[in-house]
């Protein structure tokens, strides 16, 4: 079978070869050597098999001097590209507003004519390569011997039995037209496309044979298109035959015509001969005159010169379009020190020709002309040493003909010529690039780059030019960073050299039809072309078709790193667009980059685009009128719709883009300053602090870089602080609206955050803390600091006013805390601070509010060890105040601090103060302290503290003096439950579970259901999470299962939903004691007895999970299914 595929192509039986590769596809059968040939785009683009310049090559030489347009008799037009420049719909990139549904029917319908015509210019160039199956040289003989038929061709036979049936069913032959179709049992006679692909269909055979008489033979018919004749020299050399008369359609008029046509035939064949001949004596005129001209004789040609030692030949010019010259010739042989002759013989080389005068096609004499103008005139001839030898030209080119030279190949005959201009290189590129570039390892192609570009910027020819560029665009498969960053190199390159109009017309086409590659690499190199391509495009383009290819990867891809370089791209759009329409285009490609769902996405937003954007926002004057406002008031819609549920992802992502934007807003403020016209670099420039500005994201949100330099940075903050200082902001517009517009906005924003959402605190304290800094410590201590405490009112004669005291309770404390009052850490800013929390735990304690704003505050504060001793500091003024509400307040807050402090504060000041309040002459005080003490247990693991710990609360349990305290109890029980699990677990086992068994014991004996219940509840709970760990044999047997007994004795009375489930718990620990002692004596349990308590544990803890710590509804859940 590879045999057959092999002869197949070696036949160019391509239309067979292609069938028997679908079949044995389909089969499962699949050839290697089919495969390989028919996946390699190389095969389809083979020129002429009679390369130009070799034995019969004029036909190729005119060919090349017309510029290439007509394809070699072997060669397969390339079929068309899916899309381009030329046949973009730009109407849907129209600025009409949005229409994503009739764009994406528009783009459908673009793809699916552009697909049906490139299936049919496939099958035009198949069809082509069909009827071009017959060799050149069979051709050529037909023609120049009428006598001779030449044999169907298939095609041709498909065509006739199609008529010849069609003729049988318009005659009533149908048995006949059915015998005729089984006997062509291969071919469908209802289709014509069947036939042939993409021919036309002719009339049938009665209207071909009536029209058949009517048709005279003019000169013009007989000629060989590829010849070129002008039409003066036609008919001067050329007898008319328009003298031949019509003949009628009568049978004995065929035979006639017959014979006229053989005598045209003759006719074309003796003026191809002619034409053939001139050609010849014309070359051979103007190669002995140029002989002449260098005073050679033709007897030097020959090799009988007088002294031939003092002679020398020149190099015989071939022309090939005057281009080229021909190297034919022998190298030295060195090997013995001998120096053998290196020319050309004009007498071998005419001999040569004169042999092959029957294959030629002829030249036009105008041409010829025009090749003889151009020889050796312009160039250098070069000389060669001739032997002092008798021997004949034709022995001498026999002798030549051991030298093995091949130039009757498409790459011989590029071998034997060598450009001498750089027109001619650069079309010698463009033909051997292609072929170059498959057979180049992927790892190395990159290498080929420079050459490719050069070729493509240089070179006469647009077809060329567009393959060049689509090679490059193709040149790697998935081509990495590294690689991707050279095309662009190379891209910008072109696009430099070339101009806009070359790039918008050459460059963009190559990008939009790989918009839609199926590798991201090739995606995410269109996208990132679209960024390095901006600054050498015509503006009108970036604003239509650039923005708009960027909006459609940006709403479609699916790839990450795709939507990122766009992003990217995008940004650098904004920085050479100006076109005000498209400002409303960019903010809704600014939202939807923001919203992106990859963070790669939304950072490289914050980092290029939106301060691209900003620049372009401050220059059309909407920054603060329109980009901040907005943003603003999509913050505050989502505060009002999110009363039942704030959509935090929302609020981080425009909050976030407010954050961003406030360097731009500075270096507005400063550029629209009443001093920025007298901001002169002059003299000794000031120093910027490092720690002046935060860091920022990206190079593009430096004051410094938005601002032109960091010395006239320098120069103009010295002027805004002098002003801010001494001056006020009179007149200072930008400033102004920013203190009385944008402030007193965003502290109301602030006020209507849940103090609760960690996250919606820790955003806006960031930003406030960002917006202070870049403003200044002036500014902050000025403008800021003065809005917010008048909006809190610390003063004693708010103490017990509801009105007072509301907005203590909102974010806003945390926010000025945490945003504002940390911008600067010197001794005053940290006093300010220290004596700020104090006022707000004593004004929350005494009117008795609570304490969300105050815990946020240490929270976000806790999380930078910095403030650790600060917070302690304002604690401890708690301990020592005098109202016993806010030394309880001040117990509560030492359970929040705990977790984050280091081991060794919470010796030194975390233990003592507490020890001090649980010895509080008010009891609630004391009480306040046991979660503080219980966190301490499930965090530290130093020993003595722990002891310390232990001993505080063994007082609270053992004391009589405690022995009625129901919330005391409660409290210690809800700390056990909640640090038992974590707790190092001789803590664990020596201290909390004999306790709880003892608290267990004592509810039994309480006479008040309600408080029995309320002591019952939590044991359950606490006792559920204990459930969990491992518990020694000995513990389970003496504390825990008797604990759960007394336990379940309460709930036996009191909610009988519980009973059953302790009863569970009771069962399965006493089955672990059993199994323990019984058949794993070591402590290990059996595989059985582990899946029994296994199921059982989960069953448990699924039942749990419904649960809640509030004892109303913990019986709720537990009522029986009715």
């Amino acid at each position: 079978m590879d045999a057959m595929a092999a002869q197949l192509l070696r036949d160019q039986f391509l239309l067979t070869a292609l069938e028997l590769h679908t079949e044995l596809l389909e089969s499962g059968r699949e050839l290697p050597r089919l495969r390989d040939f028919f996946s390699n785009p190389g095969n389809f683009e083979r020129q002429s098999g009679t390369p130009p310049g070799a034995g019969g090559g004029l036909a190729g030489s005119v060919l090349g001097a017309a510029g290439g347009r007509e394809p070699g008799p072997g060669q397969l037009n390339r079929a068309g590209s899916i899309s381009t420049l030329d046949s973009l719909d730009f109407a849907r990139y129209s600025d009409d507003g949005n229409r994503e549904t009739d764009e994406r029917v528009a783009v459908l319908e673009f793809e699916l004519r552009k697909a049906k015509e490139t299936i049919q210019a496939l099958r035009a160039n198949l069809t082509q390569a069909a009827e071009n199956e017959v060799p050149l040289q069979e051709r050529k003989n037909y023609k120049s011997s009428p006598e001779i038929q030449e044999p169907i061709r298939p095609l041709e036979k498909r065509a006739l039995n199609f008529l010849v049936n069609e003729f049988l069913l318009k005659n009533s032959y149908k048995l006949t037209s059915i015998t005729f179709s089984d006997e062509n049992h291969d071919q469908d006679f209802e289709l014509w496309d069947d036939v042939g692909l993409n021919i036309p269909k002719p009339p049938d055979l009665l209207q071909l044979y009536r029209d058949f008489g009517n048709h005279h033979v003019t000169a013009r018919d007989v000629v060989d298109v590829s010849v070129g004749v002008d039409d003066d020299e036609l008919e001067a050399a050329t007898p008319i035959l328009g003298n031949i008369p019509v003949f009628e359609t009568t049978p004995q008029s065929i035979e006639q015509c017959l014979i006229v046509q053989k005598l045209e035939d003759q006719i074309s064949v003796l003026n191809s001969e002619k034409w053939s001949l001139m050609e010849q004596i014309q070359r051979l005129e103007s190669e002995i005159d140029f002989l002449k001209n260098e005073n050679f004789a033709v007897s030097t040609v020959y090799g009988v010169a007088p002294h031939p030692s003092s002679k020398q030949v020149p190099l015989t010019v071939s022309e090939d379009n005057g281009r080229y010259l021909d190297i034919k010739s022998s190298e030295n042989d060195n090997k013995h020190g001998n120096t053998e002759e290196k020319s050309l013989s004009l007498s071998a080389e005419v001999d040569s020709r004169t042999s092959k005068d029957d294959t030629l096609n002829s030249v036009p004499r105008k041409e010829t002309e025009k090749l003889s103008s151009c020889a050796p005139s312009t160039k250098a001839a070069v000389h060669f040493d001739k032997p002092n030898r008798k021997l004949s030209p034709a022995f001498h080119q026999a002798l030549l003909s051991f030298c093995r030279m091949s130039a009757d190949s498409r790459l011989g005959s590029e071998v034997s010529r060598i450009a001498d201009s750089e027109k001619s290189v650069m079309l010698m590129l463009g033909r051997c690039l292609p072929h170059i570039v498959p057979n180049v390892l992927l790892a190395k192609r990159e290498e080929l780059i420079p050459l490719i570009l050069c070729t493509a910027c240089l070179h006469p020819e647009p077809k060329e030019r567009d393959q060049l560029l689509h090679i490059l665009f193709n040149l790697i498969k998935r081509p990495d960073d590294e690689q991707r960053q050279m095309i662009l190199t190379g891209c910008v390159a072109f696009a430099r050299h070339v101009g806009p109009t070359r790039v918008e017309a050459e460059l963009l086409p190559q990008c939009w039809e790989q918009i839609n590659h199926k590798y991201p690499e090739r995606r995410l190199l269109v996208a990132e072309s679209c960024g390095a391509l901006a600054p050498y495009l015509p503006k009108e383009i970036r604003s239509s078709l650039v923005l708009s290819m960027l909006q459609q990867m940006l709403m479609e891809d699916k790839a990450d790193l795709v939507r990122e370089a766009v992003i990217k791209s995008l940004g650098i759009i904004m920085g050479y667009i100006d076109d005000p329409d498209k400002y409303q285009q960019g903010f809704e490609l600014l939202l939807s980059a923001l919203g992106d769902p990859s963070e790669r996405v939304v950072s490289a937003t914050h980092q290029v685009f939106l301060p691209a954007y900003a620049a372009w926002t401050t220059e059309l004057g909407n920054l603060q009128f329109h980009l901040i406002p907005t943003l603003l008031n999509k913050i505050e819609k989502l505060l009002r719709e999110g009363e039942h549920g704030l959509d935090e992802h929302k609020l981080h992502m425009y909050l976030s883009a407010l954050q961003s934007l406030i360097p731009s807003l500075f270096a507005l403020v400063l550029q629209n300053a009443p001093f920025a016209s007298k901001a002169k670099l002059q003299g000794e420039v000031p120093q910027i602090e490092v720690t002046r500005f935060p860091r920022p994201a990206s190079p593009l949100q430096d004051v410094a870089i938005i601002i032109g330099s960091r010395e006239q940075l320098a120069v103009l903050l010295q002027l805004y602080d002098y002003q801010l200082e001494h001056e006020g902001t009179t007149g200072w517009e930008t400033l102004l609206w920013v203190v009385n517009q944008l402030l007193p906005q965003l502290i109301e924003i602030v006020g209507k955050i849940n103090v609760a959402s960690t996250a919606c605190v820790h955003e806006f304290s960031r930003f406030f803390w960002r917006l202070c800094r870049t403003f200044g410590k002036i500014f902050t201590n000025t403008k800021v600091k003065p809005q917010f405490q008048e909006i809190l009112r610390l003063s004693e004669e708010n103490i017990d006013s509801t009105a007072g005291n509301g907005v203590l309770t909102k974010a806003t404390v945390p926010i000025y805390a945490t945003g504002v009052l940390t911008c600067y850490i010197q001794e005053e800013d940290r006093k300010l601070l220290v004596g700020f929390l104090e006022d707000v735990m004593t004004m929350l304690s005494l009117s008795h509010a609570p304490l969300d704003s105050l815990k946020a505050s240490f929270v976000e504060l806790g999380a930078n060890p910095a403030y650790h001793e600060l917070l302690l500091t304002v604690l401890w003024y708690g301990v020592v105040h005098t109202s016993a509400l806010v030394r309880c307040t001040a117990a509560r807050m030492f359970e929040l601090l705990v977790k984050g402090v280091h081991e060794t504060l919470v010796a030194q000041r975390v233990v003592p103060a507490l020890i001090t309040l649980s010895s509080d002459p008010e009891i609630s005080v004391r009480i306040a302290t046991i979660p503080a003490f219980g966190t301490i247990m499930e965090t530290v693991t130093q020993r003595e503290l722990l002891e310390r710990v232990k001993m505080q609360l063994a007082s609270f349990l053992e004391d009589p003096q405690y022995q009625d305290q129901h919330s005391l109890h409660t409290e210690i029980i809800k700390t056990f439950g909640r640090v038992g699990p974590n707790a190092e677990p001789r803590f664990r086992d020596e201290f909390v579970i004999p306790h709880l068994h003892k608290l267990a014991l004592v509810n039994n004996q309480q006479s008040v259901d309600s408080k029995r219940l309320d002591i019952a509840t939590h044991l359950f709970e606490a006792y559920s999470a204990l459930s969990c760990c491992f518990i020694s044999e000995d513990l389970m047997v003496n504390h825990f299962l008797p604990g759960l007994k007394c336990l379940r004795n309460d709930m036996e009375h009191l909610s009988p939903e519980h009973e059953v489930i302790l009863s569970s718990m009771i069962k399965e620990c006493e089955q672990k004691v059993e199994n323990k002692t019984v058949q794993e004596p070591q402590g290990s349990m059996s595989i059985a007895a582990s899946l029994v308590s296994e199921d059982t544990k989960t069953k448990f803890l699924n039942k749990m999970g419904q649960l809640t710590t509030s004892g109303a509804m913990l019986a709720n859940v537990f009522q029986r299914k009715k």
